[in-house]
């Protein structure tokens, strides 16, 4: 997030509005909802996970046990069924 100094970007009259309210504290305005990333949009970390969950769903249709994909992608046996399920609703 950027610093921007208020009176070198909106029209006087709208600051004047907003100085009415508040005088030289910091606010936020938050991007309008259509325009904001989804989670690890941006850094790719969700293309990550989807990624690993996939190659999880994969190793274990082709045999691997729950207790060997827990110990290759350190994660609990909870998560790794909770994966599978959900891959396995996703590719039905």
């Amino acid at each position: 997030m950027q610093y921007k100094n208020a009176k070198e970007v909106l029209p006087p009259s709208l600051l004047a509005e907003m100085q009415k309210y508040i005088q030289g504290d910091l606010i936020y305005i938050p991007k309008v909802k259509s325009k904001r990333a989804g989670w690890g949009e941006v850094s790719g970390s969700r293309a990550l996970i989807a990624e690993r969950n996939e190659e999880i769903f994969q190793l274990y249709n082709s045999g691997k046990s729950l207790e060997e994909l827990e110990r290759k992608f350190h994660l609990s046996i909870d998560s790794i069924r909770k994966i599978i399920y959900k891959m396995r609703n996703k590719h039905d």
